[in-house]
C-alpha cells in the first residue's frame, strides 16, 4: 500500500515545517535559551501543521541533545518519535474529540504525576482541545496550573475561544495560520520533483485552491491526481474532471458576454454549464472569484508581481483586456450580486434558475436602483464620450459639402442657386410655392471631413466608429461569423442622423450585407458596444472612388459636351409651345435647349447639384432594369420627383 503524501512528507524538525515561521522561529529560540513552558497552545485552521509541531517540540524535548532546536534523529528518542516511528511511553497524544470527558481527564491528572519511563519529559498533546467539556477541563486545571517538573501539556485546538478561559491563561498560545498561495506552490513542485511526475503548470492553481490553503488538504489532493496520472502526466483536462472545479473557459465566455451586454451568449454559457455536468453553486463561486481578481487588476495595474493573483502569463494577459473592458465600478456590482446570489443559493432547489436569475441582474442595470447600478451606466456614458471627437468651440455647418469635378466653379456659400454665366446651361430652380424641400441626394464627402463637419459636439460620428471598429467585429462575430466577414470588408463612411452608412468596395458585397438578419446583427453589435440604436445602410463604392468612399454610378450618361445617342425609332424632340398658361398658376421651370436642334449652341456641359444627384438616382435605378431607359425620361421623371416640375405638353 502506497504511502499517503501528507504522511510521507509530514516534517520531522522546525526548520521542515513550511510557512509557520512566525510559530517556528520562537519555539527553536526558546529551546535554545532553555526557556521551556508547562503548557503550551497552538491554534490554527486544520492541516496547517499544529499536532505535528507538538510533536516535533516532544521530540526536541527529549533528544539526547536537548532541549534543542534541532534534534539528531539518531538517539532512541528522536527515532521513535520520528514520523513514521513507533511512538514512545512518555508522549501521550489524546484525542479529545473522542476523549473529552470528566473521567478521562481525571485518568490523564492520575498518570501525570508518573515520572518518565526513558525520556527527559513526559509530554501529554490533547488533540481538538476545545471538544474538552467544562467539567474536563476543571479537572485539569489544578495539574495544568501547577505541574510536576516534568510535565508539559500541549493543547491543539481549531477553536481557541472555546477553550476555558482559565487554562487559556496558563499556556503560551502560538497562533497557525494557512499557507499563502506562493508558499503552497512551491510546496508542492518539490514534493511533485520528489516523486518524478510531470504536472502542468496551470493545474497548481486548481490544487491550492482545492486545499484552501491547508497542507495536508492540498497533498491530499495532488496524489489523488498523481494516481491518475498517465505516461503523460497530469493534464489540465483530467484535473477539472477530478477535481469539479470549472473551466476557464466558461468563465472567459461569462465574463466577456457581460461586457458585451451579451445576453445570448450568457444563458447559452450557463446551458452548457449545467450540460457538463458542473454545480451552478461552484461556478458562481468561481466567477466571483474572478470578479475579485479583475477588480484587482483594475485597481493594481501589476498585481502579479505581489503575488495577489495566481494565474499562467495568456491567462493574465486575457484576464487584463477584460478588467480594461469592465470598470472598476461594474466589476464590483457584478461582484455584489454574485456574492448575494451564493447567499441565496444555499439549500435552494433550483440553483440553475438563481444562477440565471442573477446573470439577468447583471445584465440589466437599468432595472436596479441602487448606486452600483447607476455607476455601471455611468461608465458606459464615459466609454462613449472617451471614443466621441472633441467639442469644438462653434458648432460646425451641418450641411455637408457637396463634392464637384475639378472644371466646376466653386459655389458660393450664401445663395442656394447662383445666377449662372452666359456660357453654360441654365440651372433648374425650385418652385416658389414649395416648402424647403429636403435635399436631393449628393455625393458623400470623405469621412475625415464629414467627421469633422457635419457632427454636433456630443453627437457619436463616423471617425468614433472606426475607432471602437474591431469592438464591432468581435460583437458581430460572436452571433454570425459570415456576417463578421461581410462587415469587414466595409467602412464606417459617415452618420447621417440615427443612419449609420456602410460603404463597401462592390455591389453584390453591398446588397448581402444588406439583408435584413446582416443589418439586424449589425445594429445590435452597435447597442452592445455604443449603446446606440441605429439604422444601418450599407451603399457601394467604386474602387475609382479614391479613399473618399465617393459612391459612383455603374452606368452613367455620356458627359462633358457630347450628346446621348437617340434611338433611331424615337421622334425627334419638339419644344412645347410657349404661349401655353400653366393651369396651377406657378411658373414652369426654364426649358433646356434641344440636344439635337441643329440651331442651338454648342455649349460646354458643367455638371450641378442636380446633375450629380440624378446621376445617382439614375445609376441607382438603371442597375435593375435588363434595358436601359432613355436618359431624357430618367432626367424629366427625376425633375418631377425632386424639384417639383411638371411636364408642359404642347
Amino acid at each position: 500500500m502506497a504511502l499517503a503524501l501528507y504522511r510521507k512528507y509530514r516534517p520531522a524538525t522546525f526548520a521542515e515545517v513550511v510557512g509557520q515561521e512566525h510559530v517556528t522561529e520562537p519555539l527553536r529560540t526558546a529551546l535554545a535559551a532553555g526557556r521551556i513552558n508547562h503548557a503550551y497552545l497552538f491554534s490554527g485552521p486544520r492541516g496547517c501543521g499544529k499536532t505535528s509541531s507538538a510533536r516535533i517540540l516532544a521530540r526536541s524535548l527529549n533528544c539526547v541533545q536537548g532541549p534543542t532546536p534541532d534534534p539528531c534523529g539518531n538517539c532512541p528518542s528522536c527515532v521513535a518519535l520520528a514520523p513514521e516511528g513507533p511512538g514512545s511511553l512518555d508522549v501521550v497524544e489524546l484525542d479529545a474529540a473522542s476523549h473529552g470527558g470528566v473521567d478521562d481527564a481525571r485518568d490523564l491528572r492520575d498518570r501525570a504525576f508518573y515520572a518518565p519511563a526513558e525520556s527527559r519529559y513526559r509530554v501529554f498533546i490533547i488533540d481538538e482541545a476545545h471538544m474538552v467539556t467544562t467539567q474536563g477541563f476543571n479537572a485539569l486545571l489544578k495539574i495544568v496550573e501547577e505541574p510536576p517538573e516534568h510535565l508539559v501539556f500541549v493543547f491543539a485546538t481549531t477553536e481557541p475561544e472555546k477553550v476555558l478561559s482559565t487554562i487559556r491563561s496558563r499556556t503560551h498560545h502560538y497562533p497557525f495560520r494557512l499557507l499563502p498561495p506562493s508558499t503552497m506552490r512551491r510546496l508542492l513542485e518539490q514534493v511533485c520533483a520528489q516523486e518524478g511526475v510531470t504536472i502542468e503548470q496551470a493545474i497548481y492553481p486548481l490544487v491550492i485552491r482545492a486545499g484552501g490553503g491547508s497542507a495536508r488538504d492540498s497533498l491530499s489532493v495532488l496524489d489523488q491526481l498523481l494516481a491518475g496520472a498517465g505516461p503523460e502526466g497530469v493534464t489540465y483536462a483530467r484535473a477539472v474532471a477530478l477535481l469539479g472545479v470549472t473551466d476557464v473557459a466558461l468563465i472567459d465566455d461569462m465574463v466577456s458576454a457581460l461586457a458585451a451586454q451579451d445576453g445570448a451568449t450568457v444563458f447559452a454559457t450557463i446551458d452548457r454549464l449545467v450540460e457538463a455536468g458542473h454545480d451552478p453553486r461552484r461556478f458562481a463561486a468561481d466567477l466571483l472569484q474572478r470578479f475579485r481578481d479583475l477588480v484587482l487588476l483594475r485597481v493594481a495595474p501589476e498585481p502579479a508581481c505581489h503575488g495577489l493573483i495566481d494565474a499562467p502569463q495568456d491567462q493574465l494577459a486575457t484576464m487584463t483586456a477584460q478588467a480594461e473592458t469592465l470598470g472598476a465600478g461594474s466589476l464590483t456590482r457584478f461582484a455584489e450580486i454574485t456574492h448575494s446570489g451564493l447567499v441565496e443559493m444555499r439549500g435552494a432547489t433550483a440553483p440553475r434558475l438563481l444562477l440565471e436569475l442573477l446573470c439577468a441582474r447583471m445584465l440589466l442595470p437599468a432595472v436596479d436602483e441602487g448606486e452600483g447600478a447607476v455607476l455601471h451606466r455611468l461608465e458606459r456614458l464615459e466609454r462613449r464620450l472617451t471614443i466621441a471627437p472633441p467639442a469644438t468651440e462653434e458648432p460646425p455647418v451641418a450641411q455637408p459639402p457637396i463634392a464637384s469635378p475639378p472644371s466646376a466653379a466653386q459655389p458660393t456659400p450664401q445663395p442656394r442657386v447662383a445666377q449662372p454665366p452666359v456660357a453654360q446651361r441654365p440651372i433648374a430652380q425650385r418652385p416658389v410655392a414649395q416648402p424647403p424641400a429636403v435635399q436631393p441626394p449628393v455625393v458623400a464627402p470623405p469621412p475625415s471631413e464629414a467627421a469633422t463637419t457635419a457632427l454636433a459636439p456630443d453627437q457619436l460620428d463616423a471617425a468614433a466608429v472606426r475607432r471602437v471598429w474591431p469592438a464591432l467585429l468581435e460583437a458581430v462575430r460572436e452571433q454570425s461569423r459570415t456576417t463578421q466577414v461581410l462587415l469587414s470588408n466595409a467602412t464606417a463612411s459617415a452618420v447621417q442622423g440615427s443612419t449609420l452608412v456602410l460603404t463597401l468596395p462592390n455591389a453584390p458585397l453591398a446588397r448581402r450585407l444588406g439583408d435584413d438578419r446582416n443589418v439586424e446583427l449589425i445594429r445590435e453589435a452597435l447597442r452592445n458596444v455604443l449603446g446606440v440604436d441605429w439604422q444601418v445602410r450599407c451603399e457601394h463604392v467604386d474602387g475609382e472612388a479614391g479613399a473618399g468612399g465617393t459612391s459612383k454610378p455603374q452606368h452613367t450618361a455620356q458627359r462633358a459636351g457630347r450628346s446621348p445617342q437617340r434611338s433611331a425609332d424615337r421622334p425627334a424632340y419638339r419644344r412645347p409651345a410657349a404661349t401655353q398658361a400653366p393651369d396651377d398658376g406657378i411658373p414652369p421651370p426654364p426649358e433646356p435647349s434641344d440636344p439635337a436642334d441643329p440651331g442651338a449652341p454648342d455649349l460646354p456641359h458643367v455638371p450641378t447639384d442636380d446633375d450629380e444627384a440624378m446621376l445617382v438616382e439614375a445609376s441607382g435605378m438603371s442597375r435593375e432594369p435588363p434595358s436601359r431607359r432613355d436618359p431624357e425620361e430618367v432626367a424629366l421623371e427625376l425633375l418631377a420627383e425632386q424639384l417639383g416640375a411638371r411636364r408642359i405638353d404642347s
